[in-house]
């Protein structure tokens, strides 16, 4: 998908949210459980009961790799149910890979190409000759962690280094690497007063929003310091959607959780 297509998606259906899909055993619906791949079963109703509310839904992998091969099998059957039944809907993998040379090309390669998957987050630490594998991918999107939600960003992330922030050096340096253009960053919402500084260095770069609702990030404060002319925002929702109930009607459920969050979204877009 390109960033175009994915503009085109937030003006049409009014909205920039990102559902996770971080299937937890010991949370979903008991009836689930019954089912062959319970993880897939509860994936499908989430996705059939919310797709017309995001533009995107972003796995974990790690909620897949915990349960072994039959883990990994739910997450493939999940993209290859998006891929086929809800093409226009935005894929990101939630890996945080990052790794030299052709280690990263291999991850890339899992996720690009096997599984299929518009995007994928990765760890910058090792610098460019760990992200540039992934940027080698041109119709594809890679998603830097820049500025995250977590209590400890502030142990390296905004540091000073001859005066600079780390998260600000970070985002100069990636601009110069190669295909670029694909890059989008991570950026907490519980960090929204970095965001005015953030969008000096990267003025139209989409950010992936993690932290709005339960860990004290507020929507608002994030449109009115990261919002670009073209959105440039994904806010994520973490669990606030998906297990907002667990009895049998948990997607209806699921399905007002995210049309409120939508309808926010939408008197923002039309003000």
């Amino acid at each position: 998908m390109t960033t175009s297509q994915l503009v085109q998606q937030i003006k049409k259906k009014k909205s920039f949210l990102c559902i996770v899909l971080d299937v937890d055993l010991n949370k979903i619906p008991k009836h689930l459980l019954k089912e062959a791949d319970p993880i897939f079963a509860f994936n499908k109703e989430i996705i059939d009961a919310t797709h017309h509310l995001c533009v995107a839904y972003k796995p974990n992998t790690a909620f897949y790799e915990a349960y072994g091969i039959k883990g990994w099998q739910a997450l493939e059957k999940t993209i290859n149910y998006l891929n086929e039944n809800y093409p226009e809907i935005f894929t990101i993998a939630d890996a945080k890979r990052g790794d030299i040379g052709n280690t990263s090309t291999m991850y890339a390669k899992a996720f690009f190409e096997d599984l299929a998957f518009d995007s994928v987050t990765v760890a910058p630490y090792m610098g460019k000759d760990s992200v540039e594998p992934f940027l080698a991918f041109e119709d594809k999107h890679t998603i830097m962690l820049a500025l995250t939600s977590n209590e400890g960003a502030f142990d390296f992330q905004t540091k000073k280094i001859d005066g600079k922030e780390v998260y600000k050096q970070v985002l100069e340096t990636s601009k110069s690497w190669k295909n670029s253009k694909n890059l989008m960053y991570v950026v907490g919402a519980t960090k929204a007063e970095y965001l005015a500084d953030i969008r000096k260095i990267i003025p139209e770069s989409f950010l992936l929003v993690p932290g709005v609702g339960a860990q004290g990030g507020n929507l608002q404060d994030v449109c009115k310091y990261g919002m670009t002319e073209d959105v440039g925002l994904l806010i994520n929702s973490s669990r606030g959607i998906i297990y907002a109930a667990s009895n049998e009607n948990f997607a209806h459920e699921a399905s007002l959780k995210a049309e409120a969050l939508q309808k926010e979204m939408q008197k923002i877009l039309t003000k």
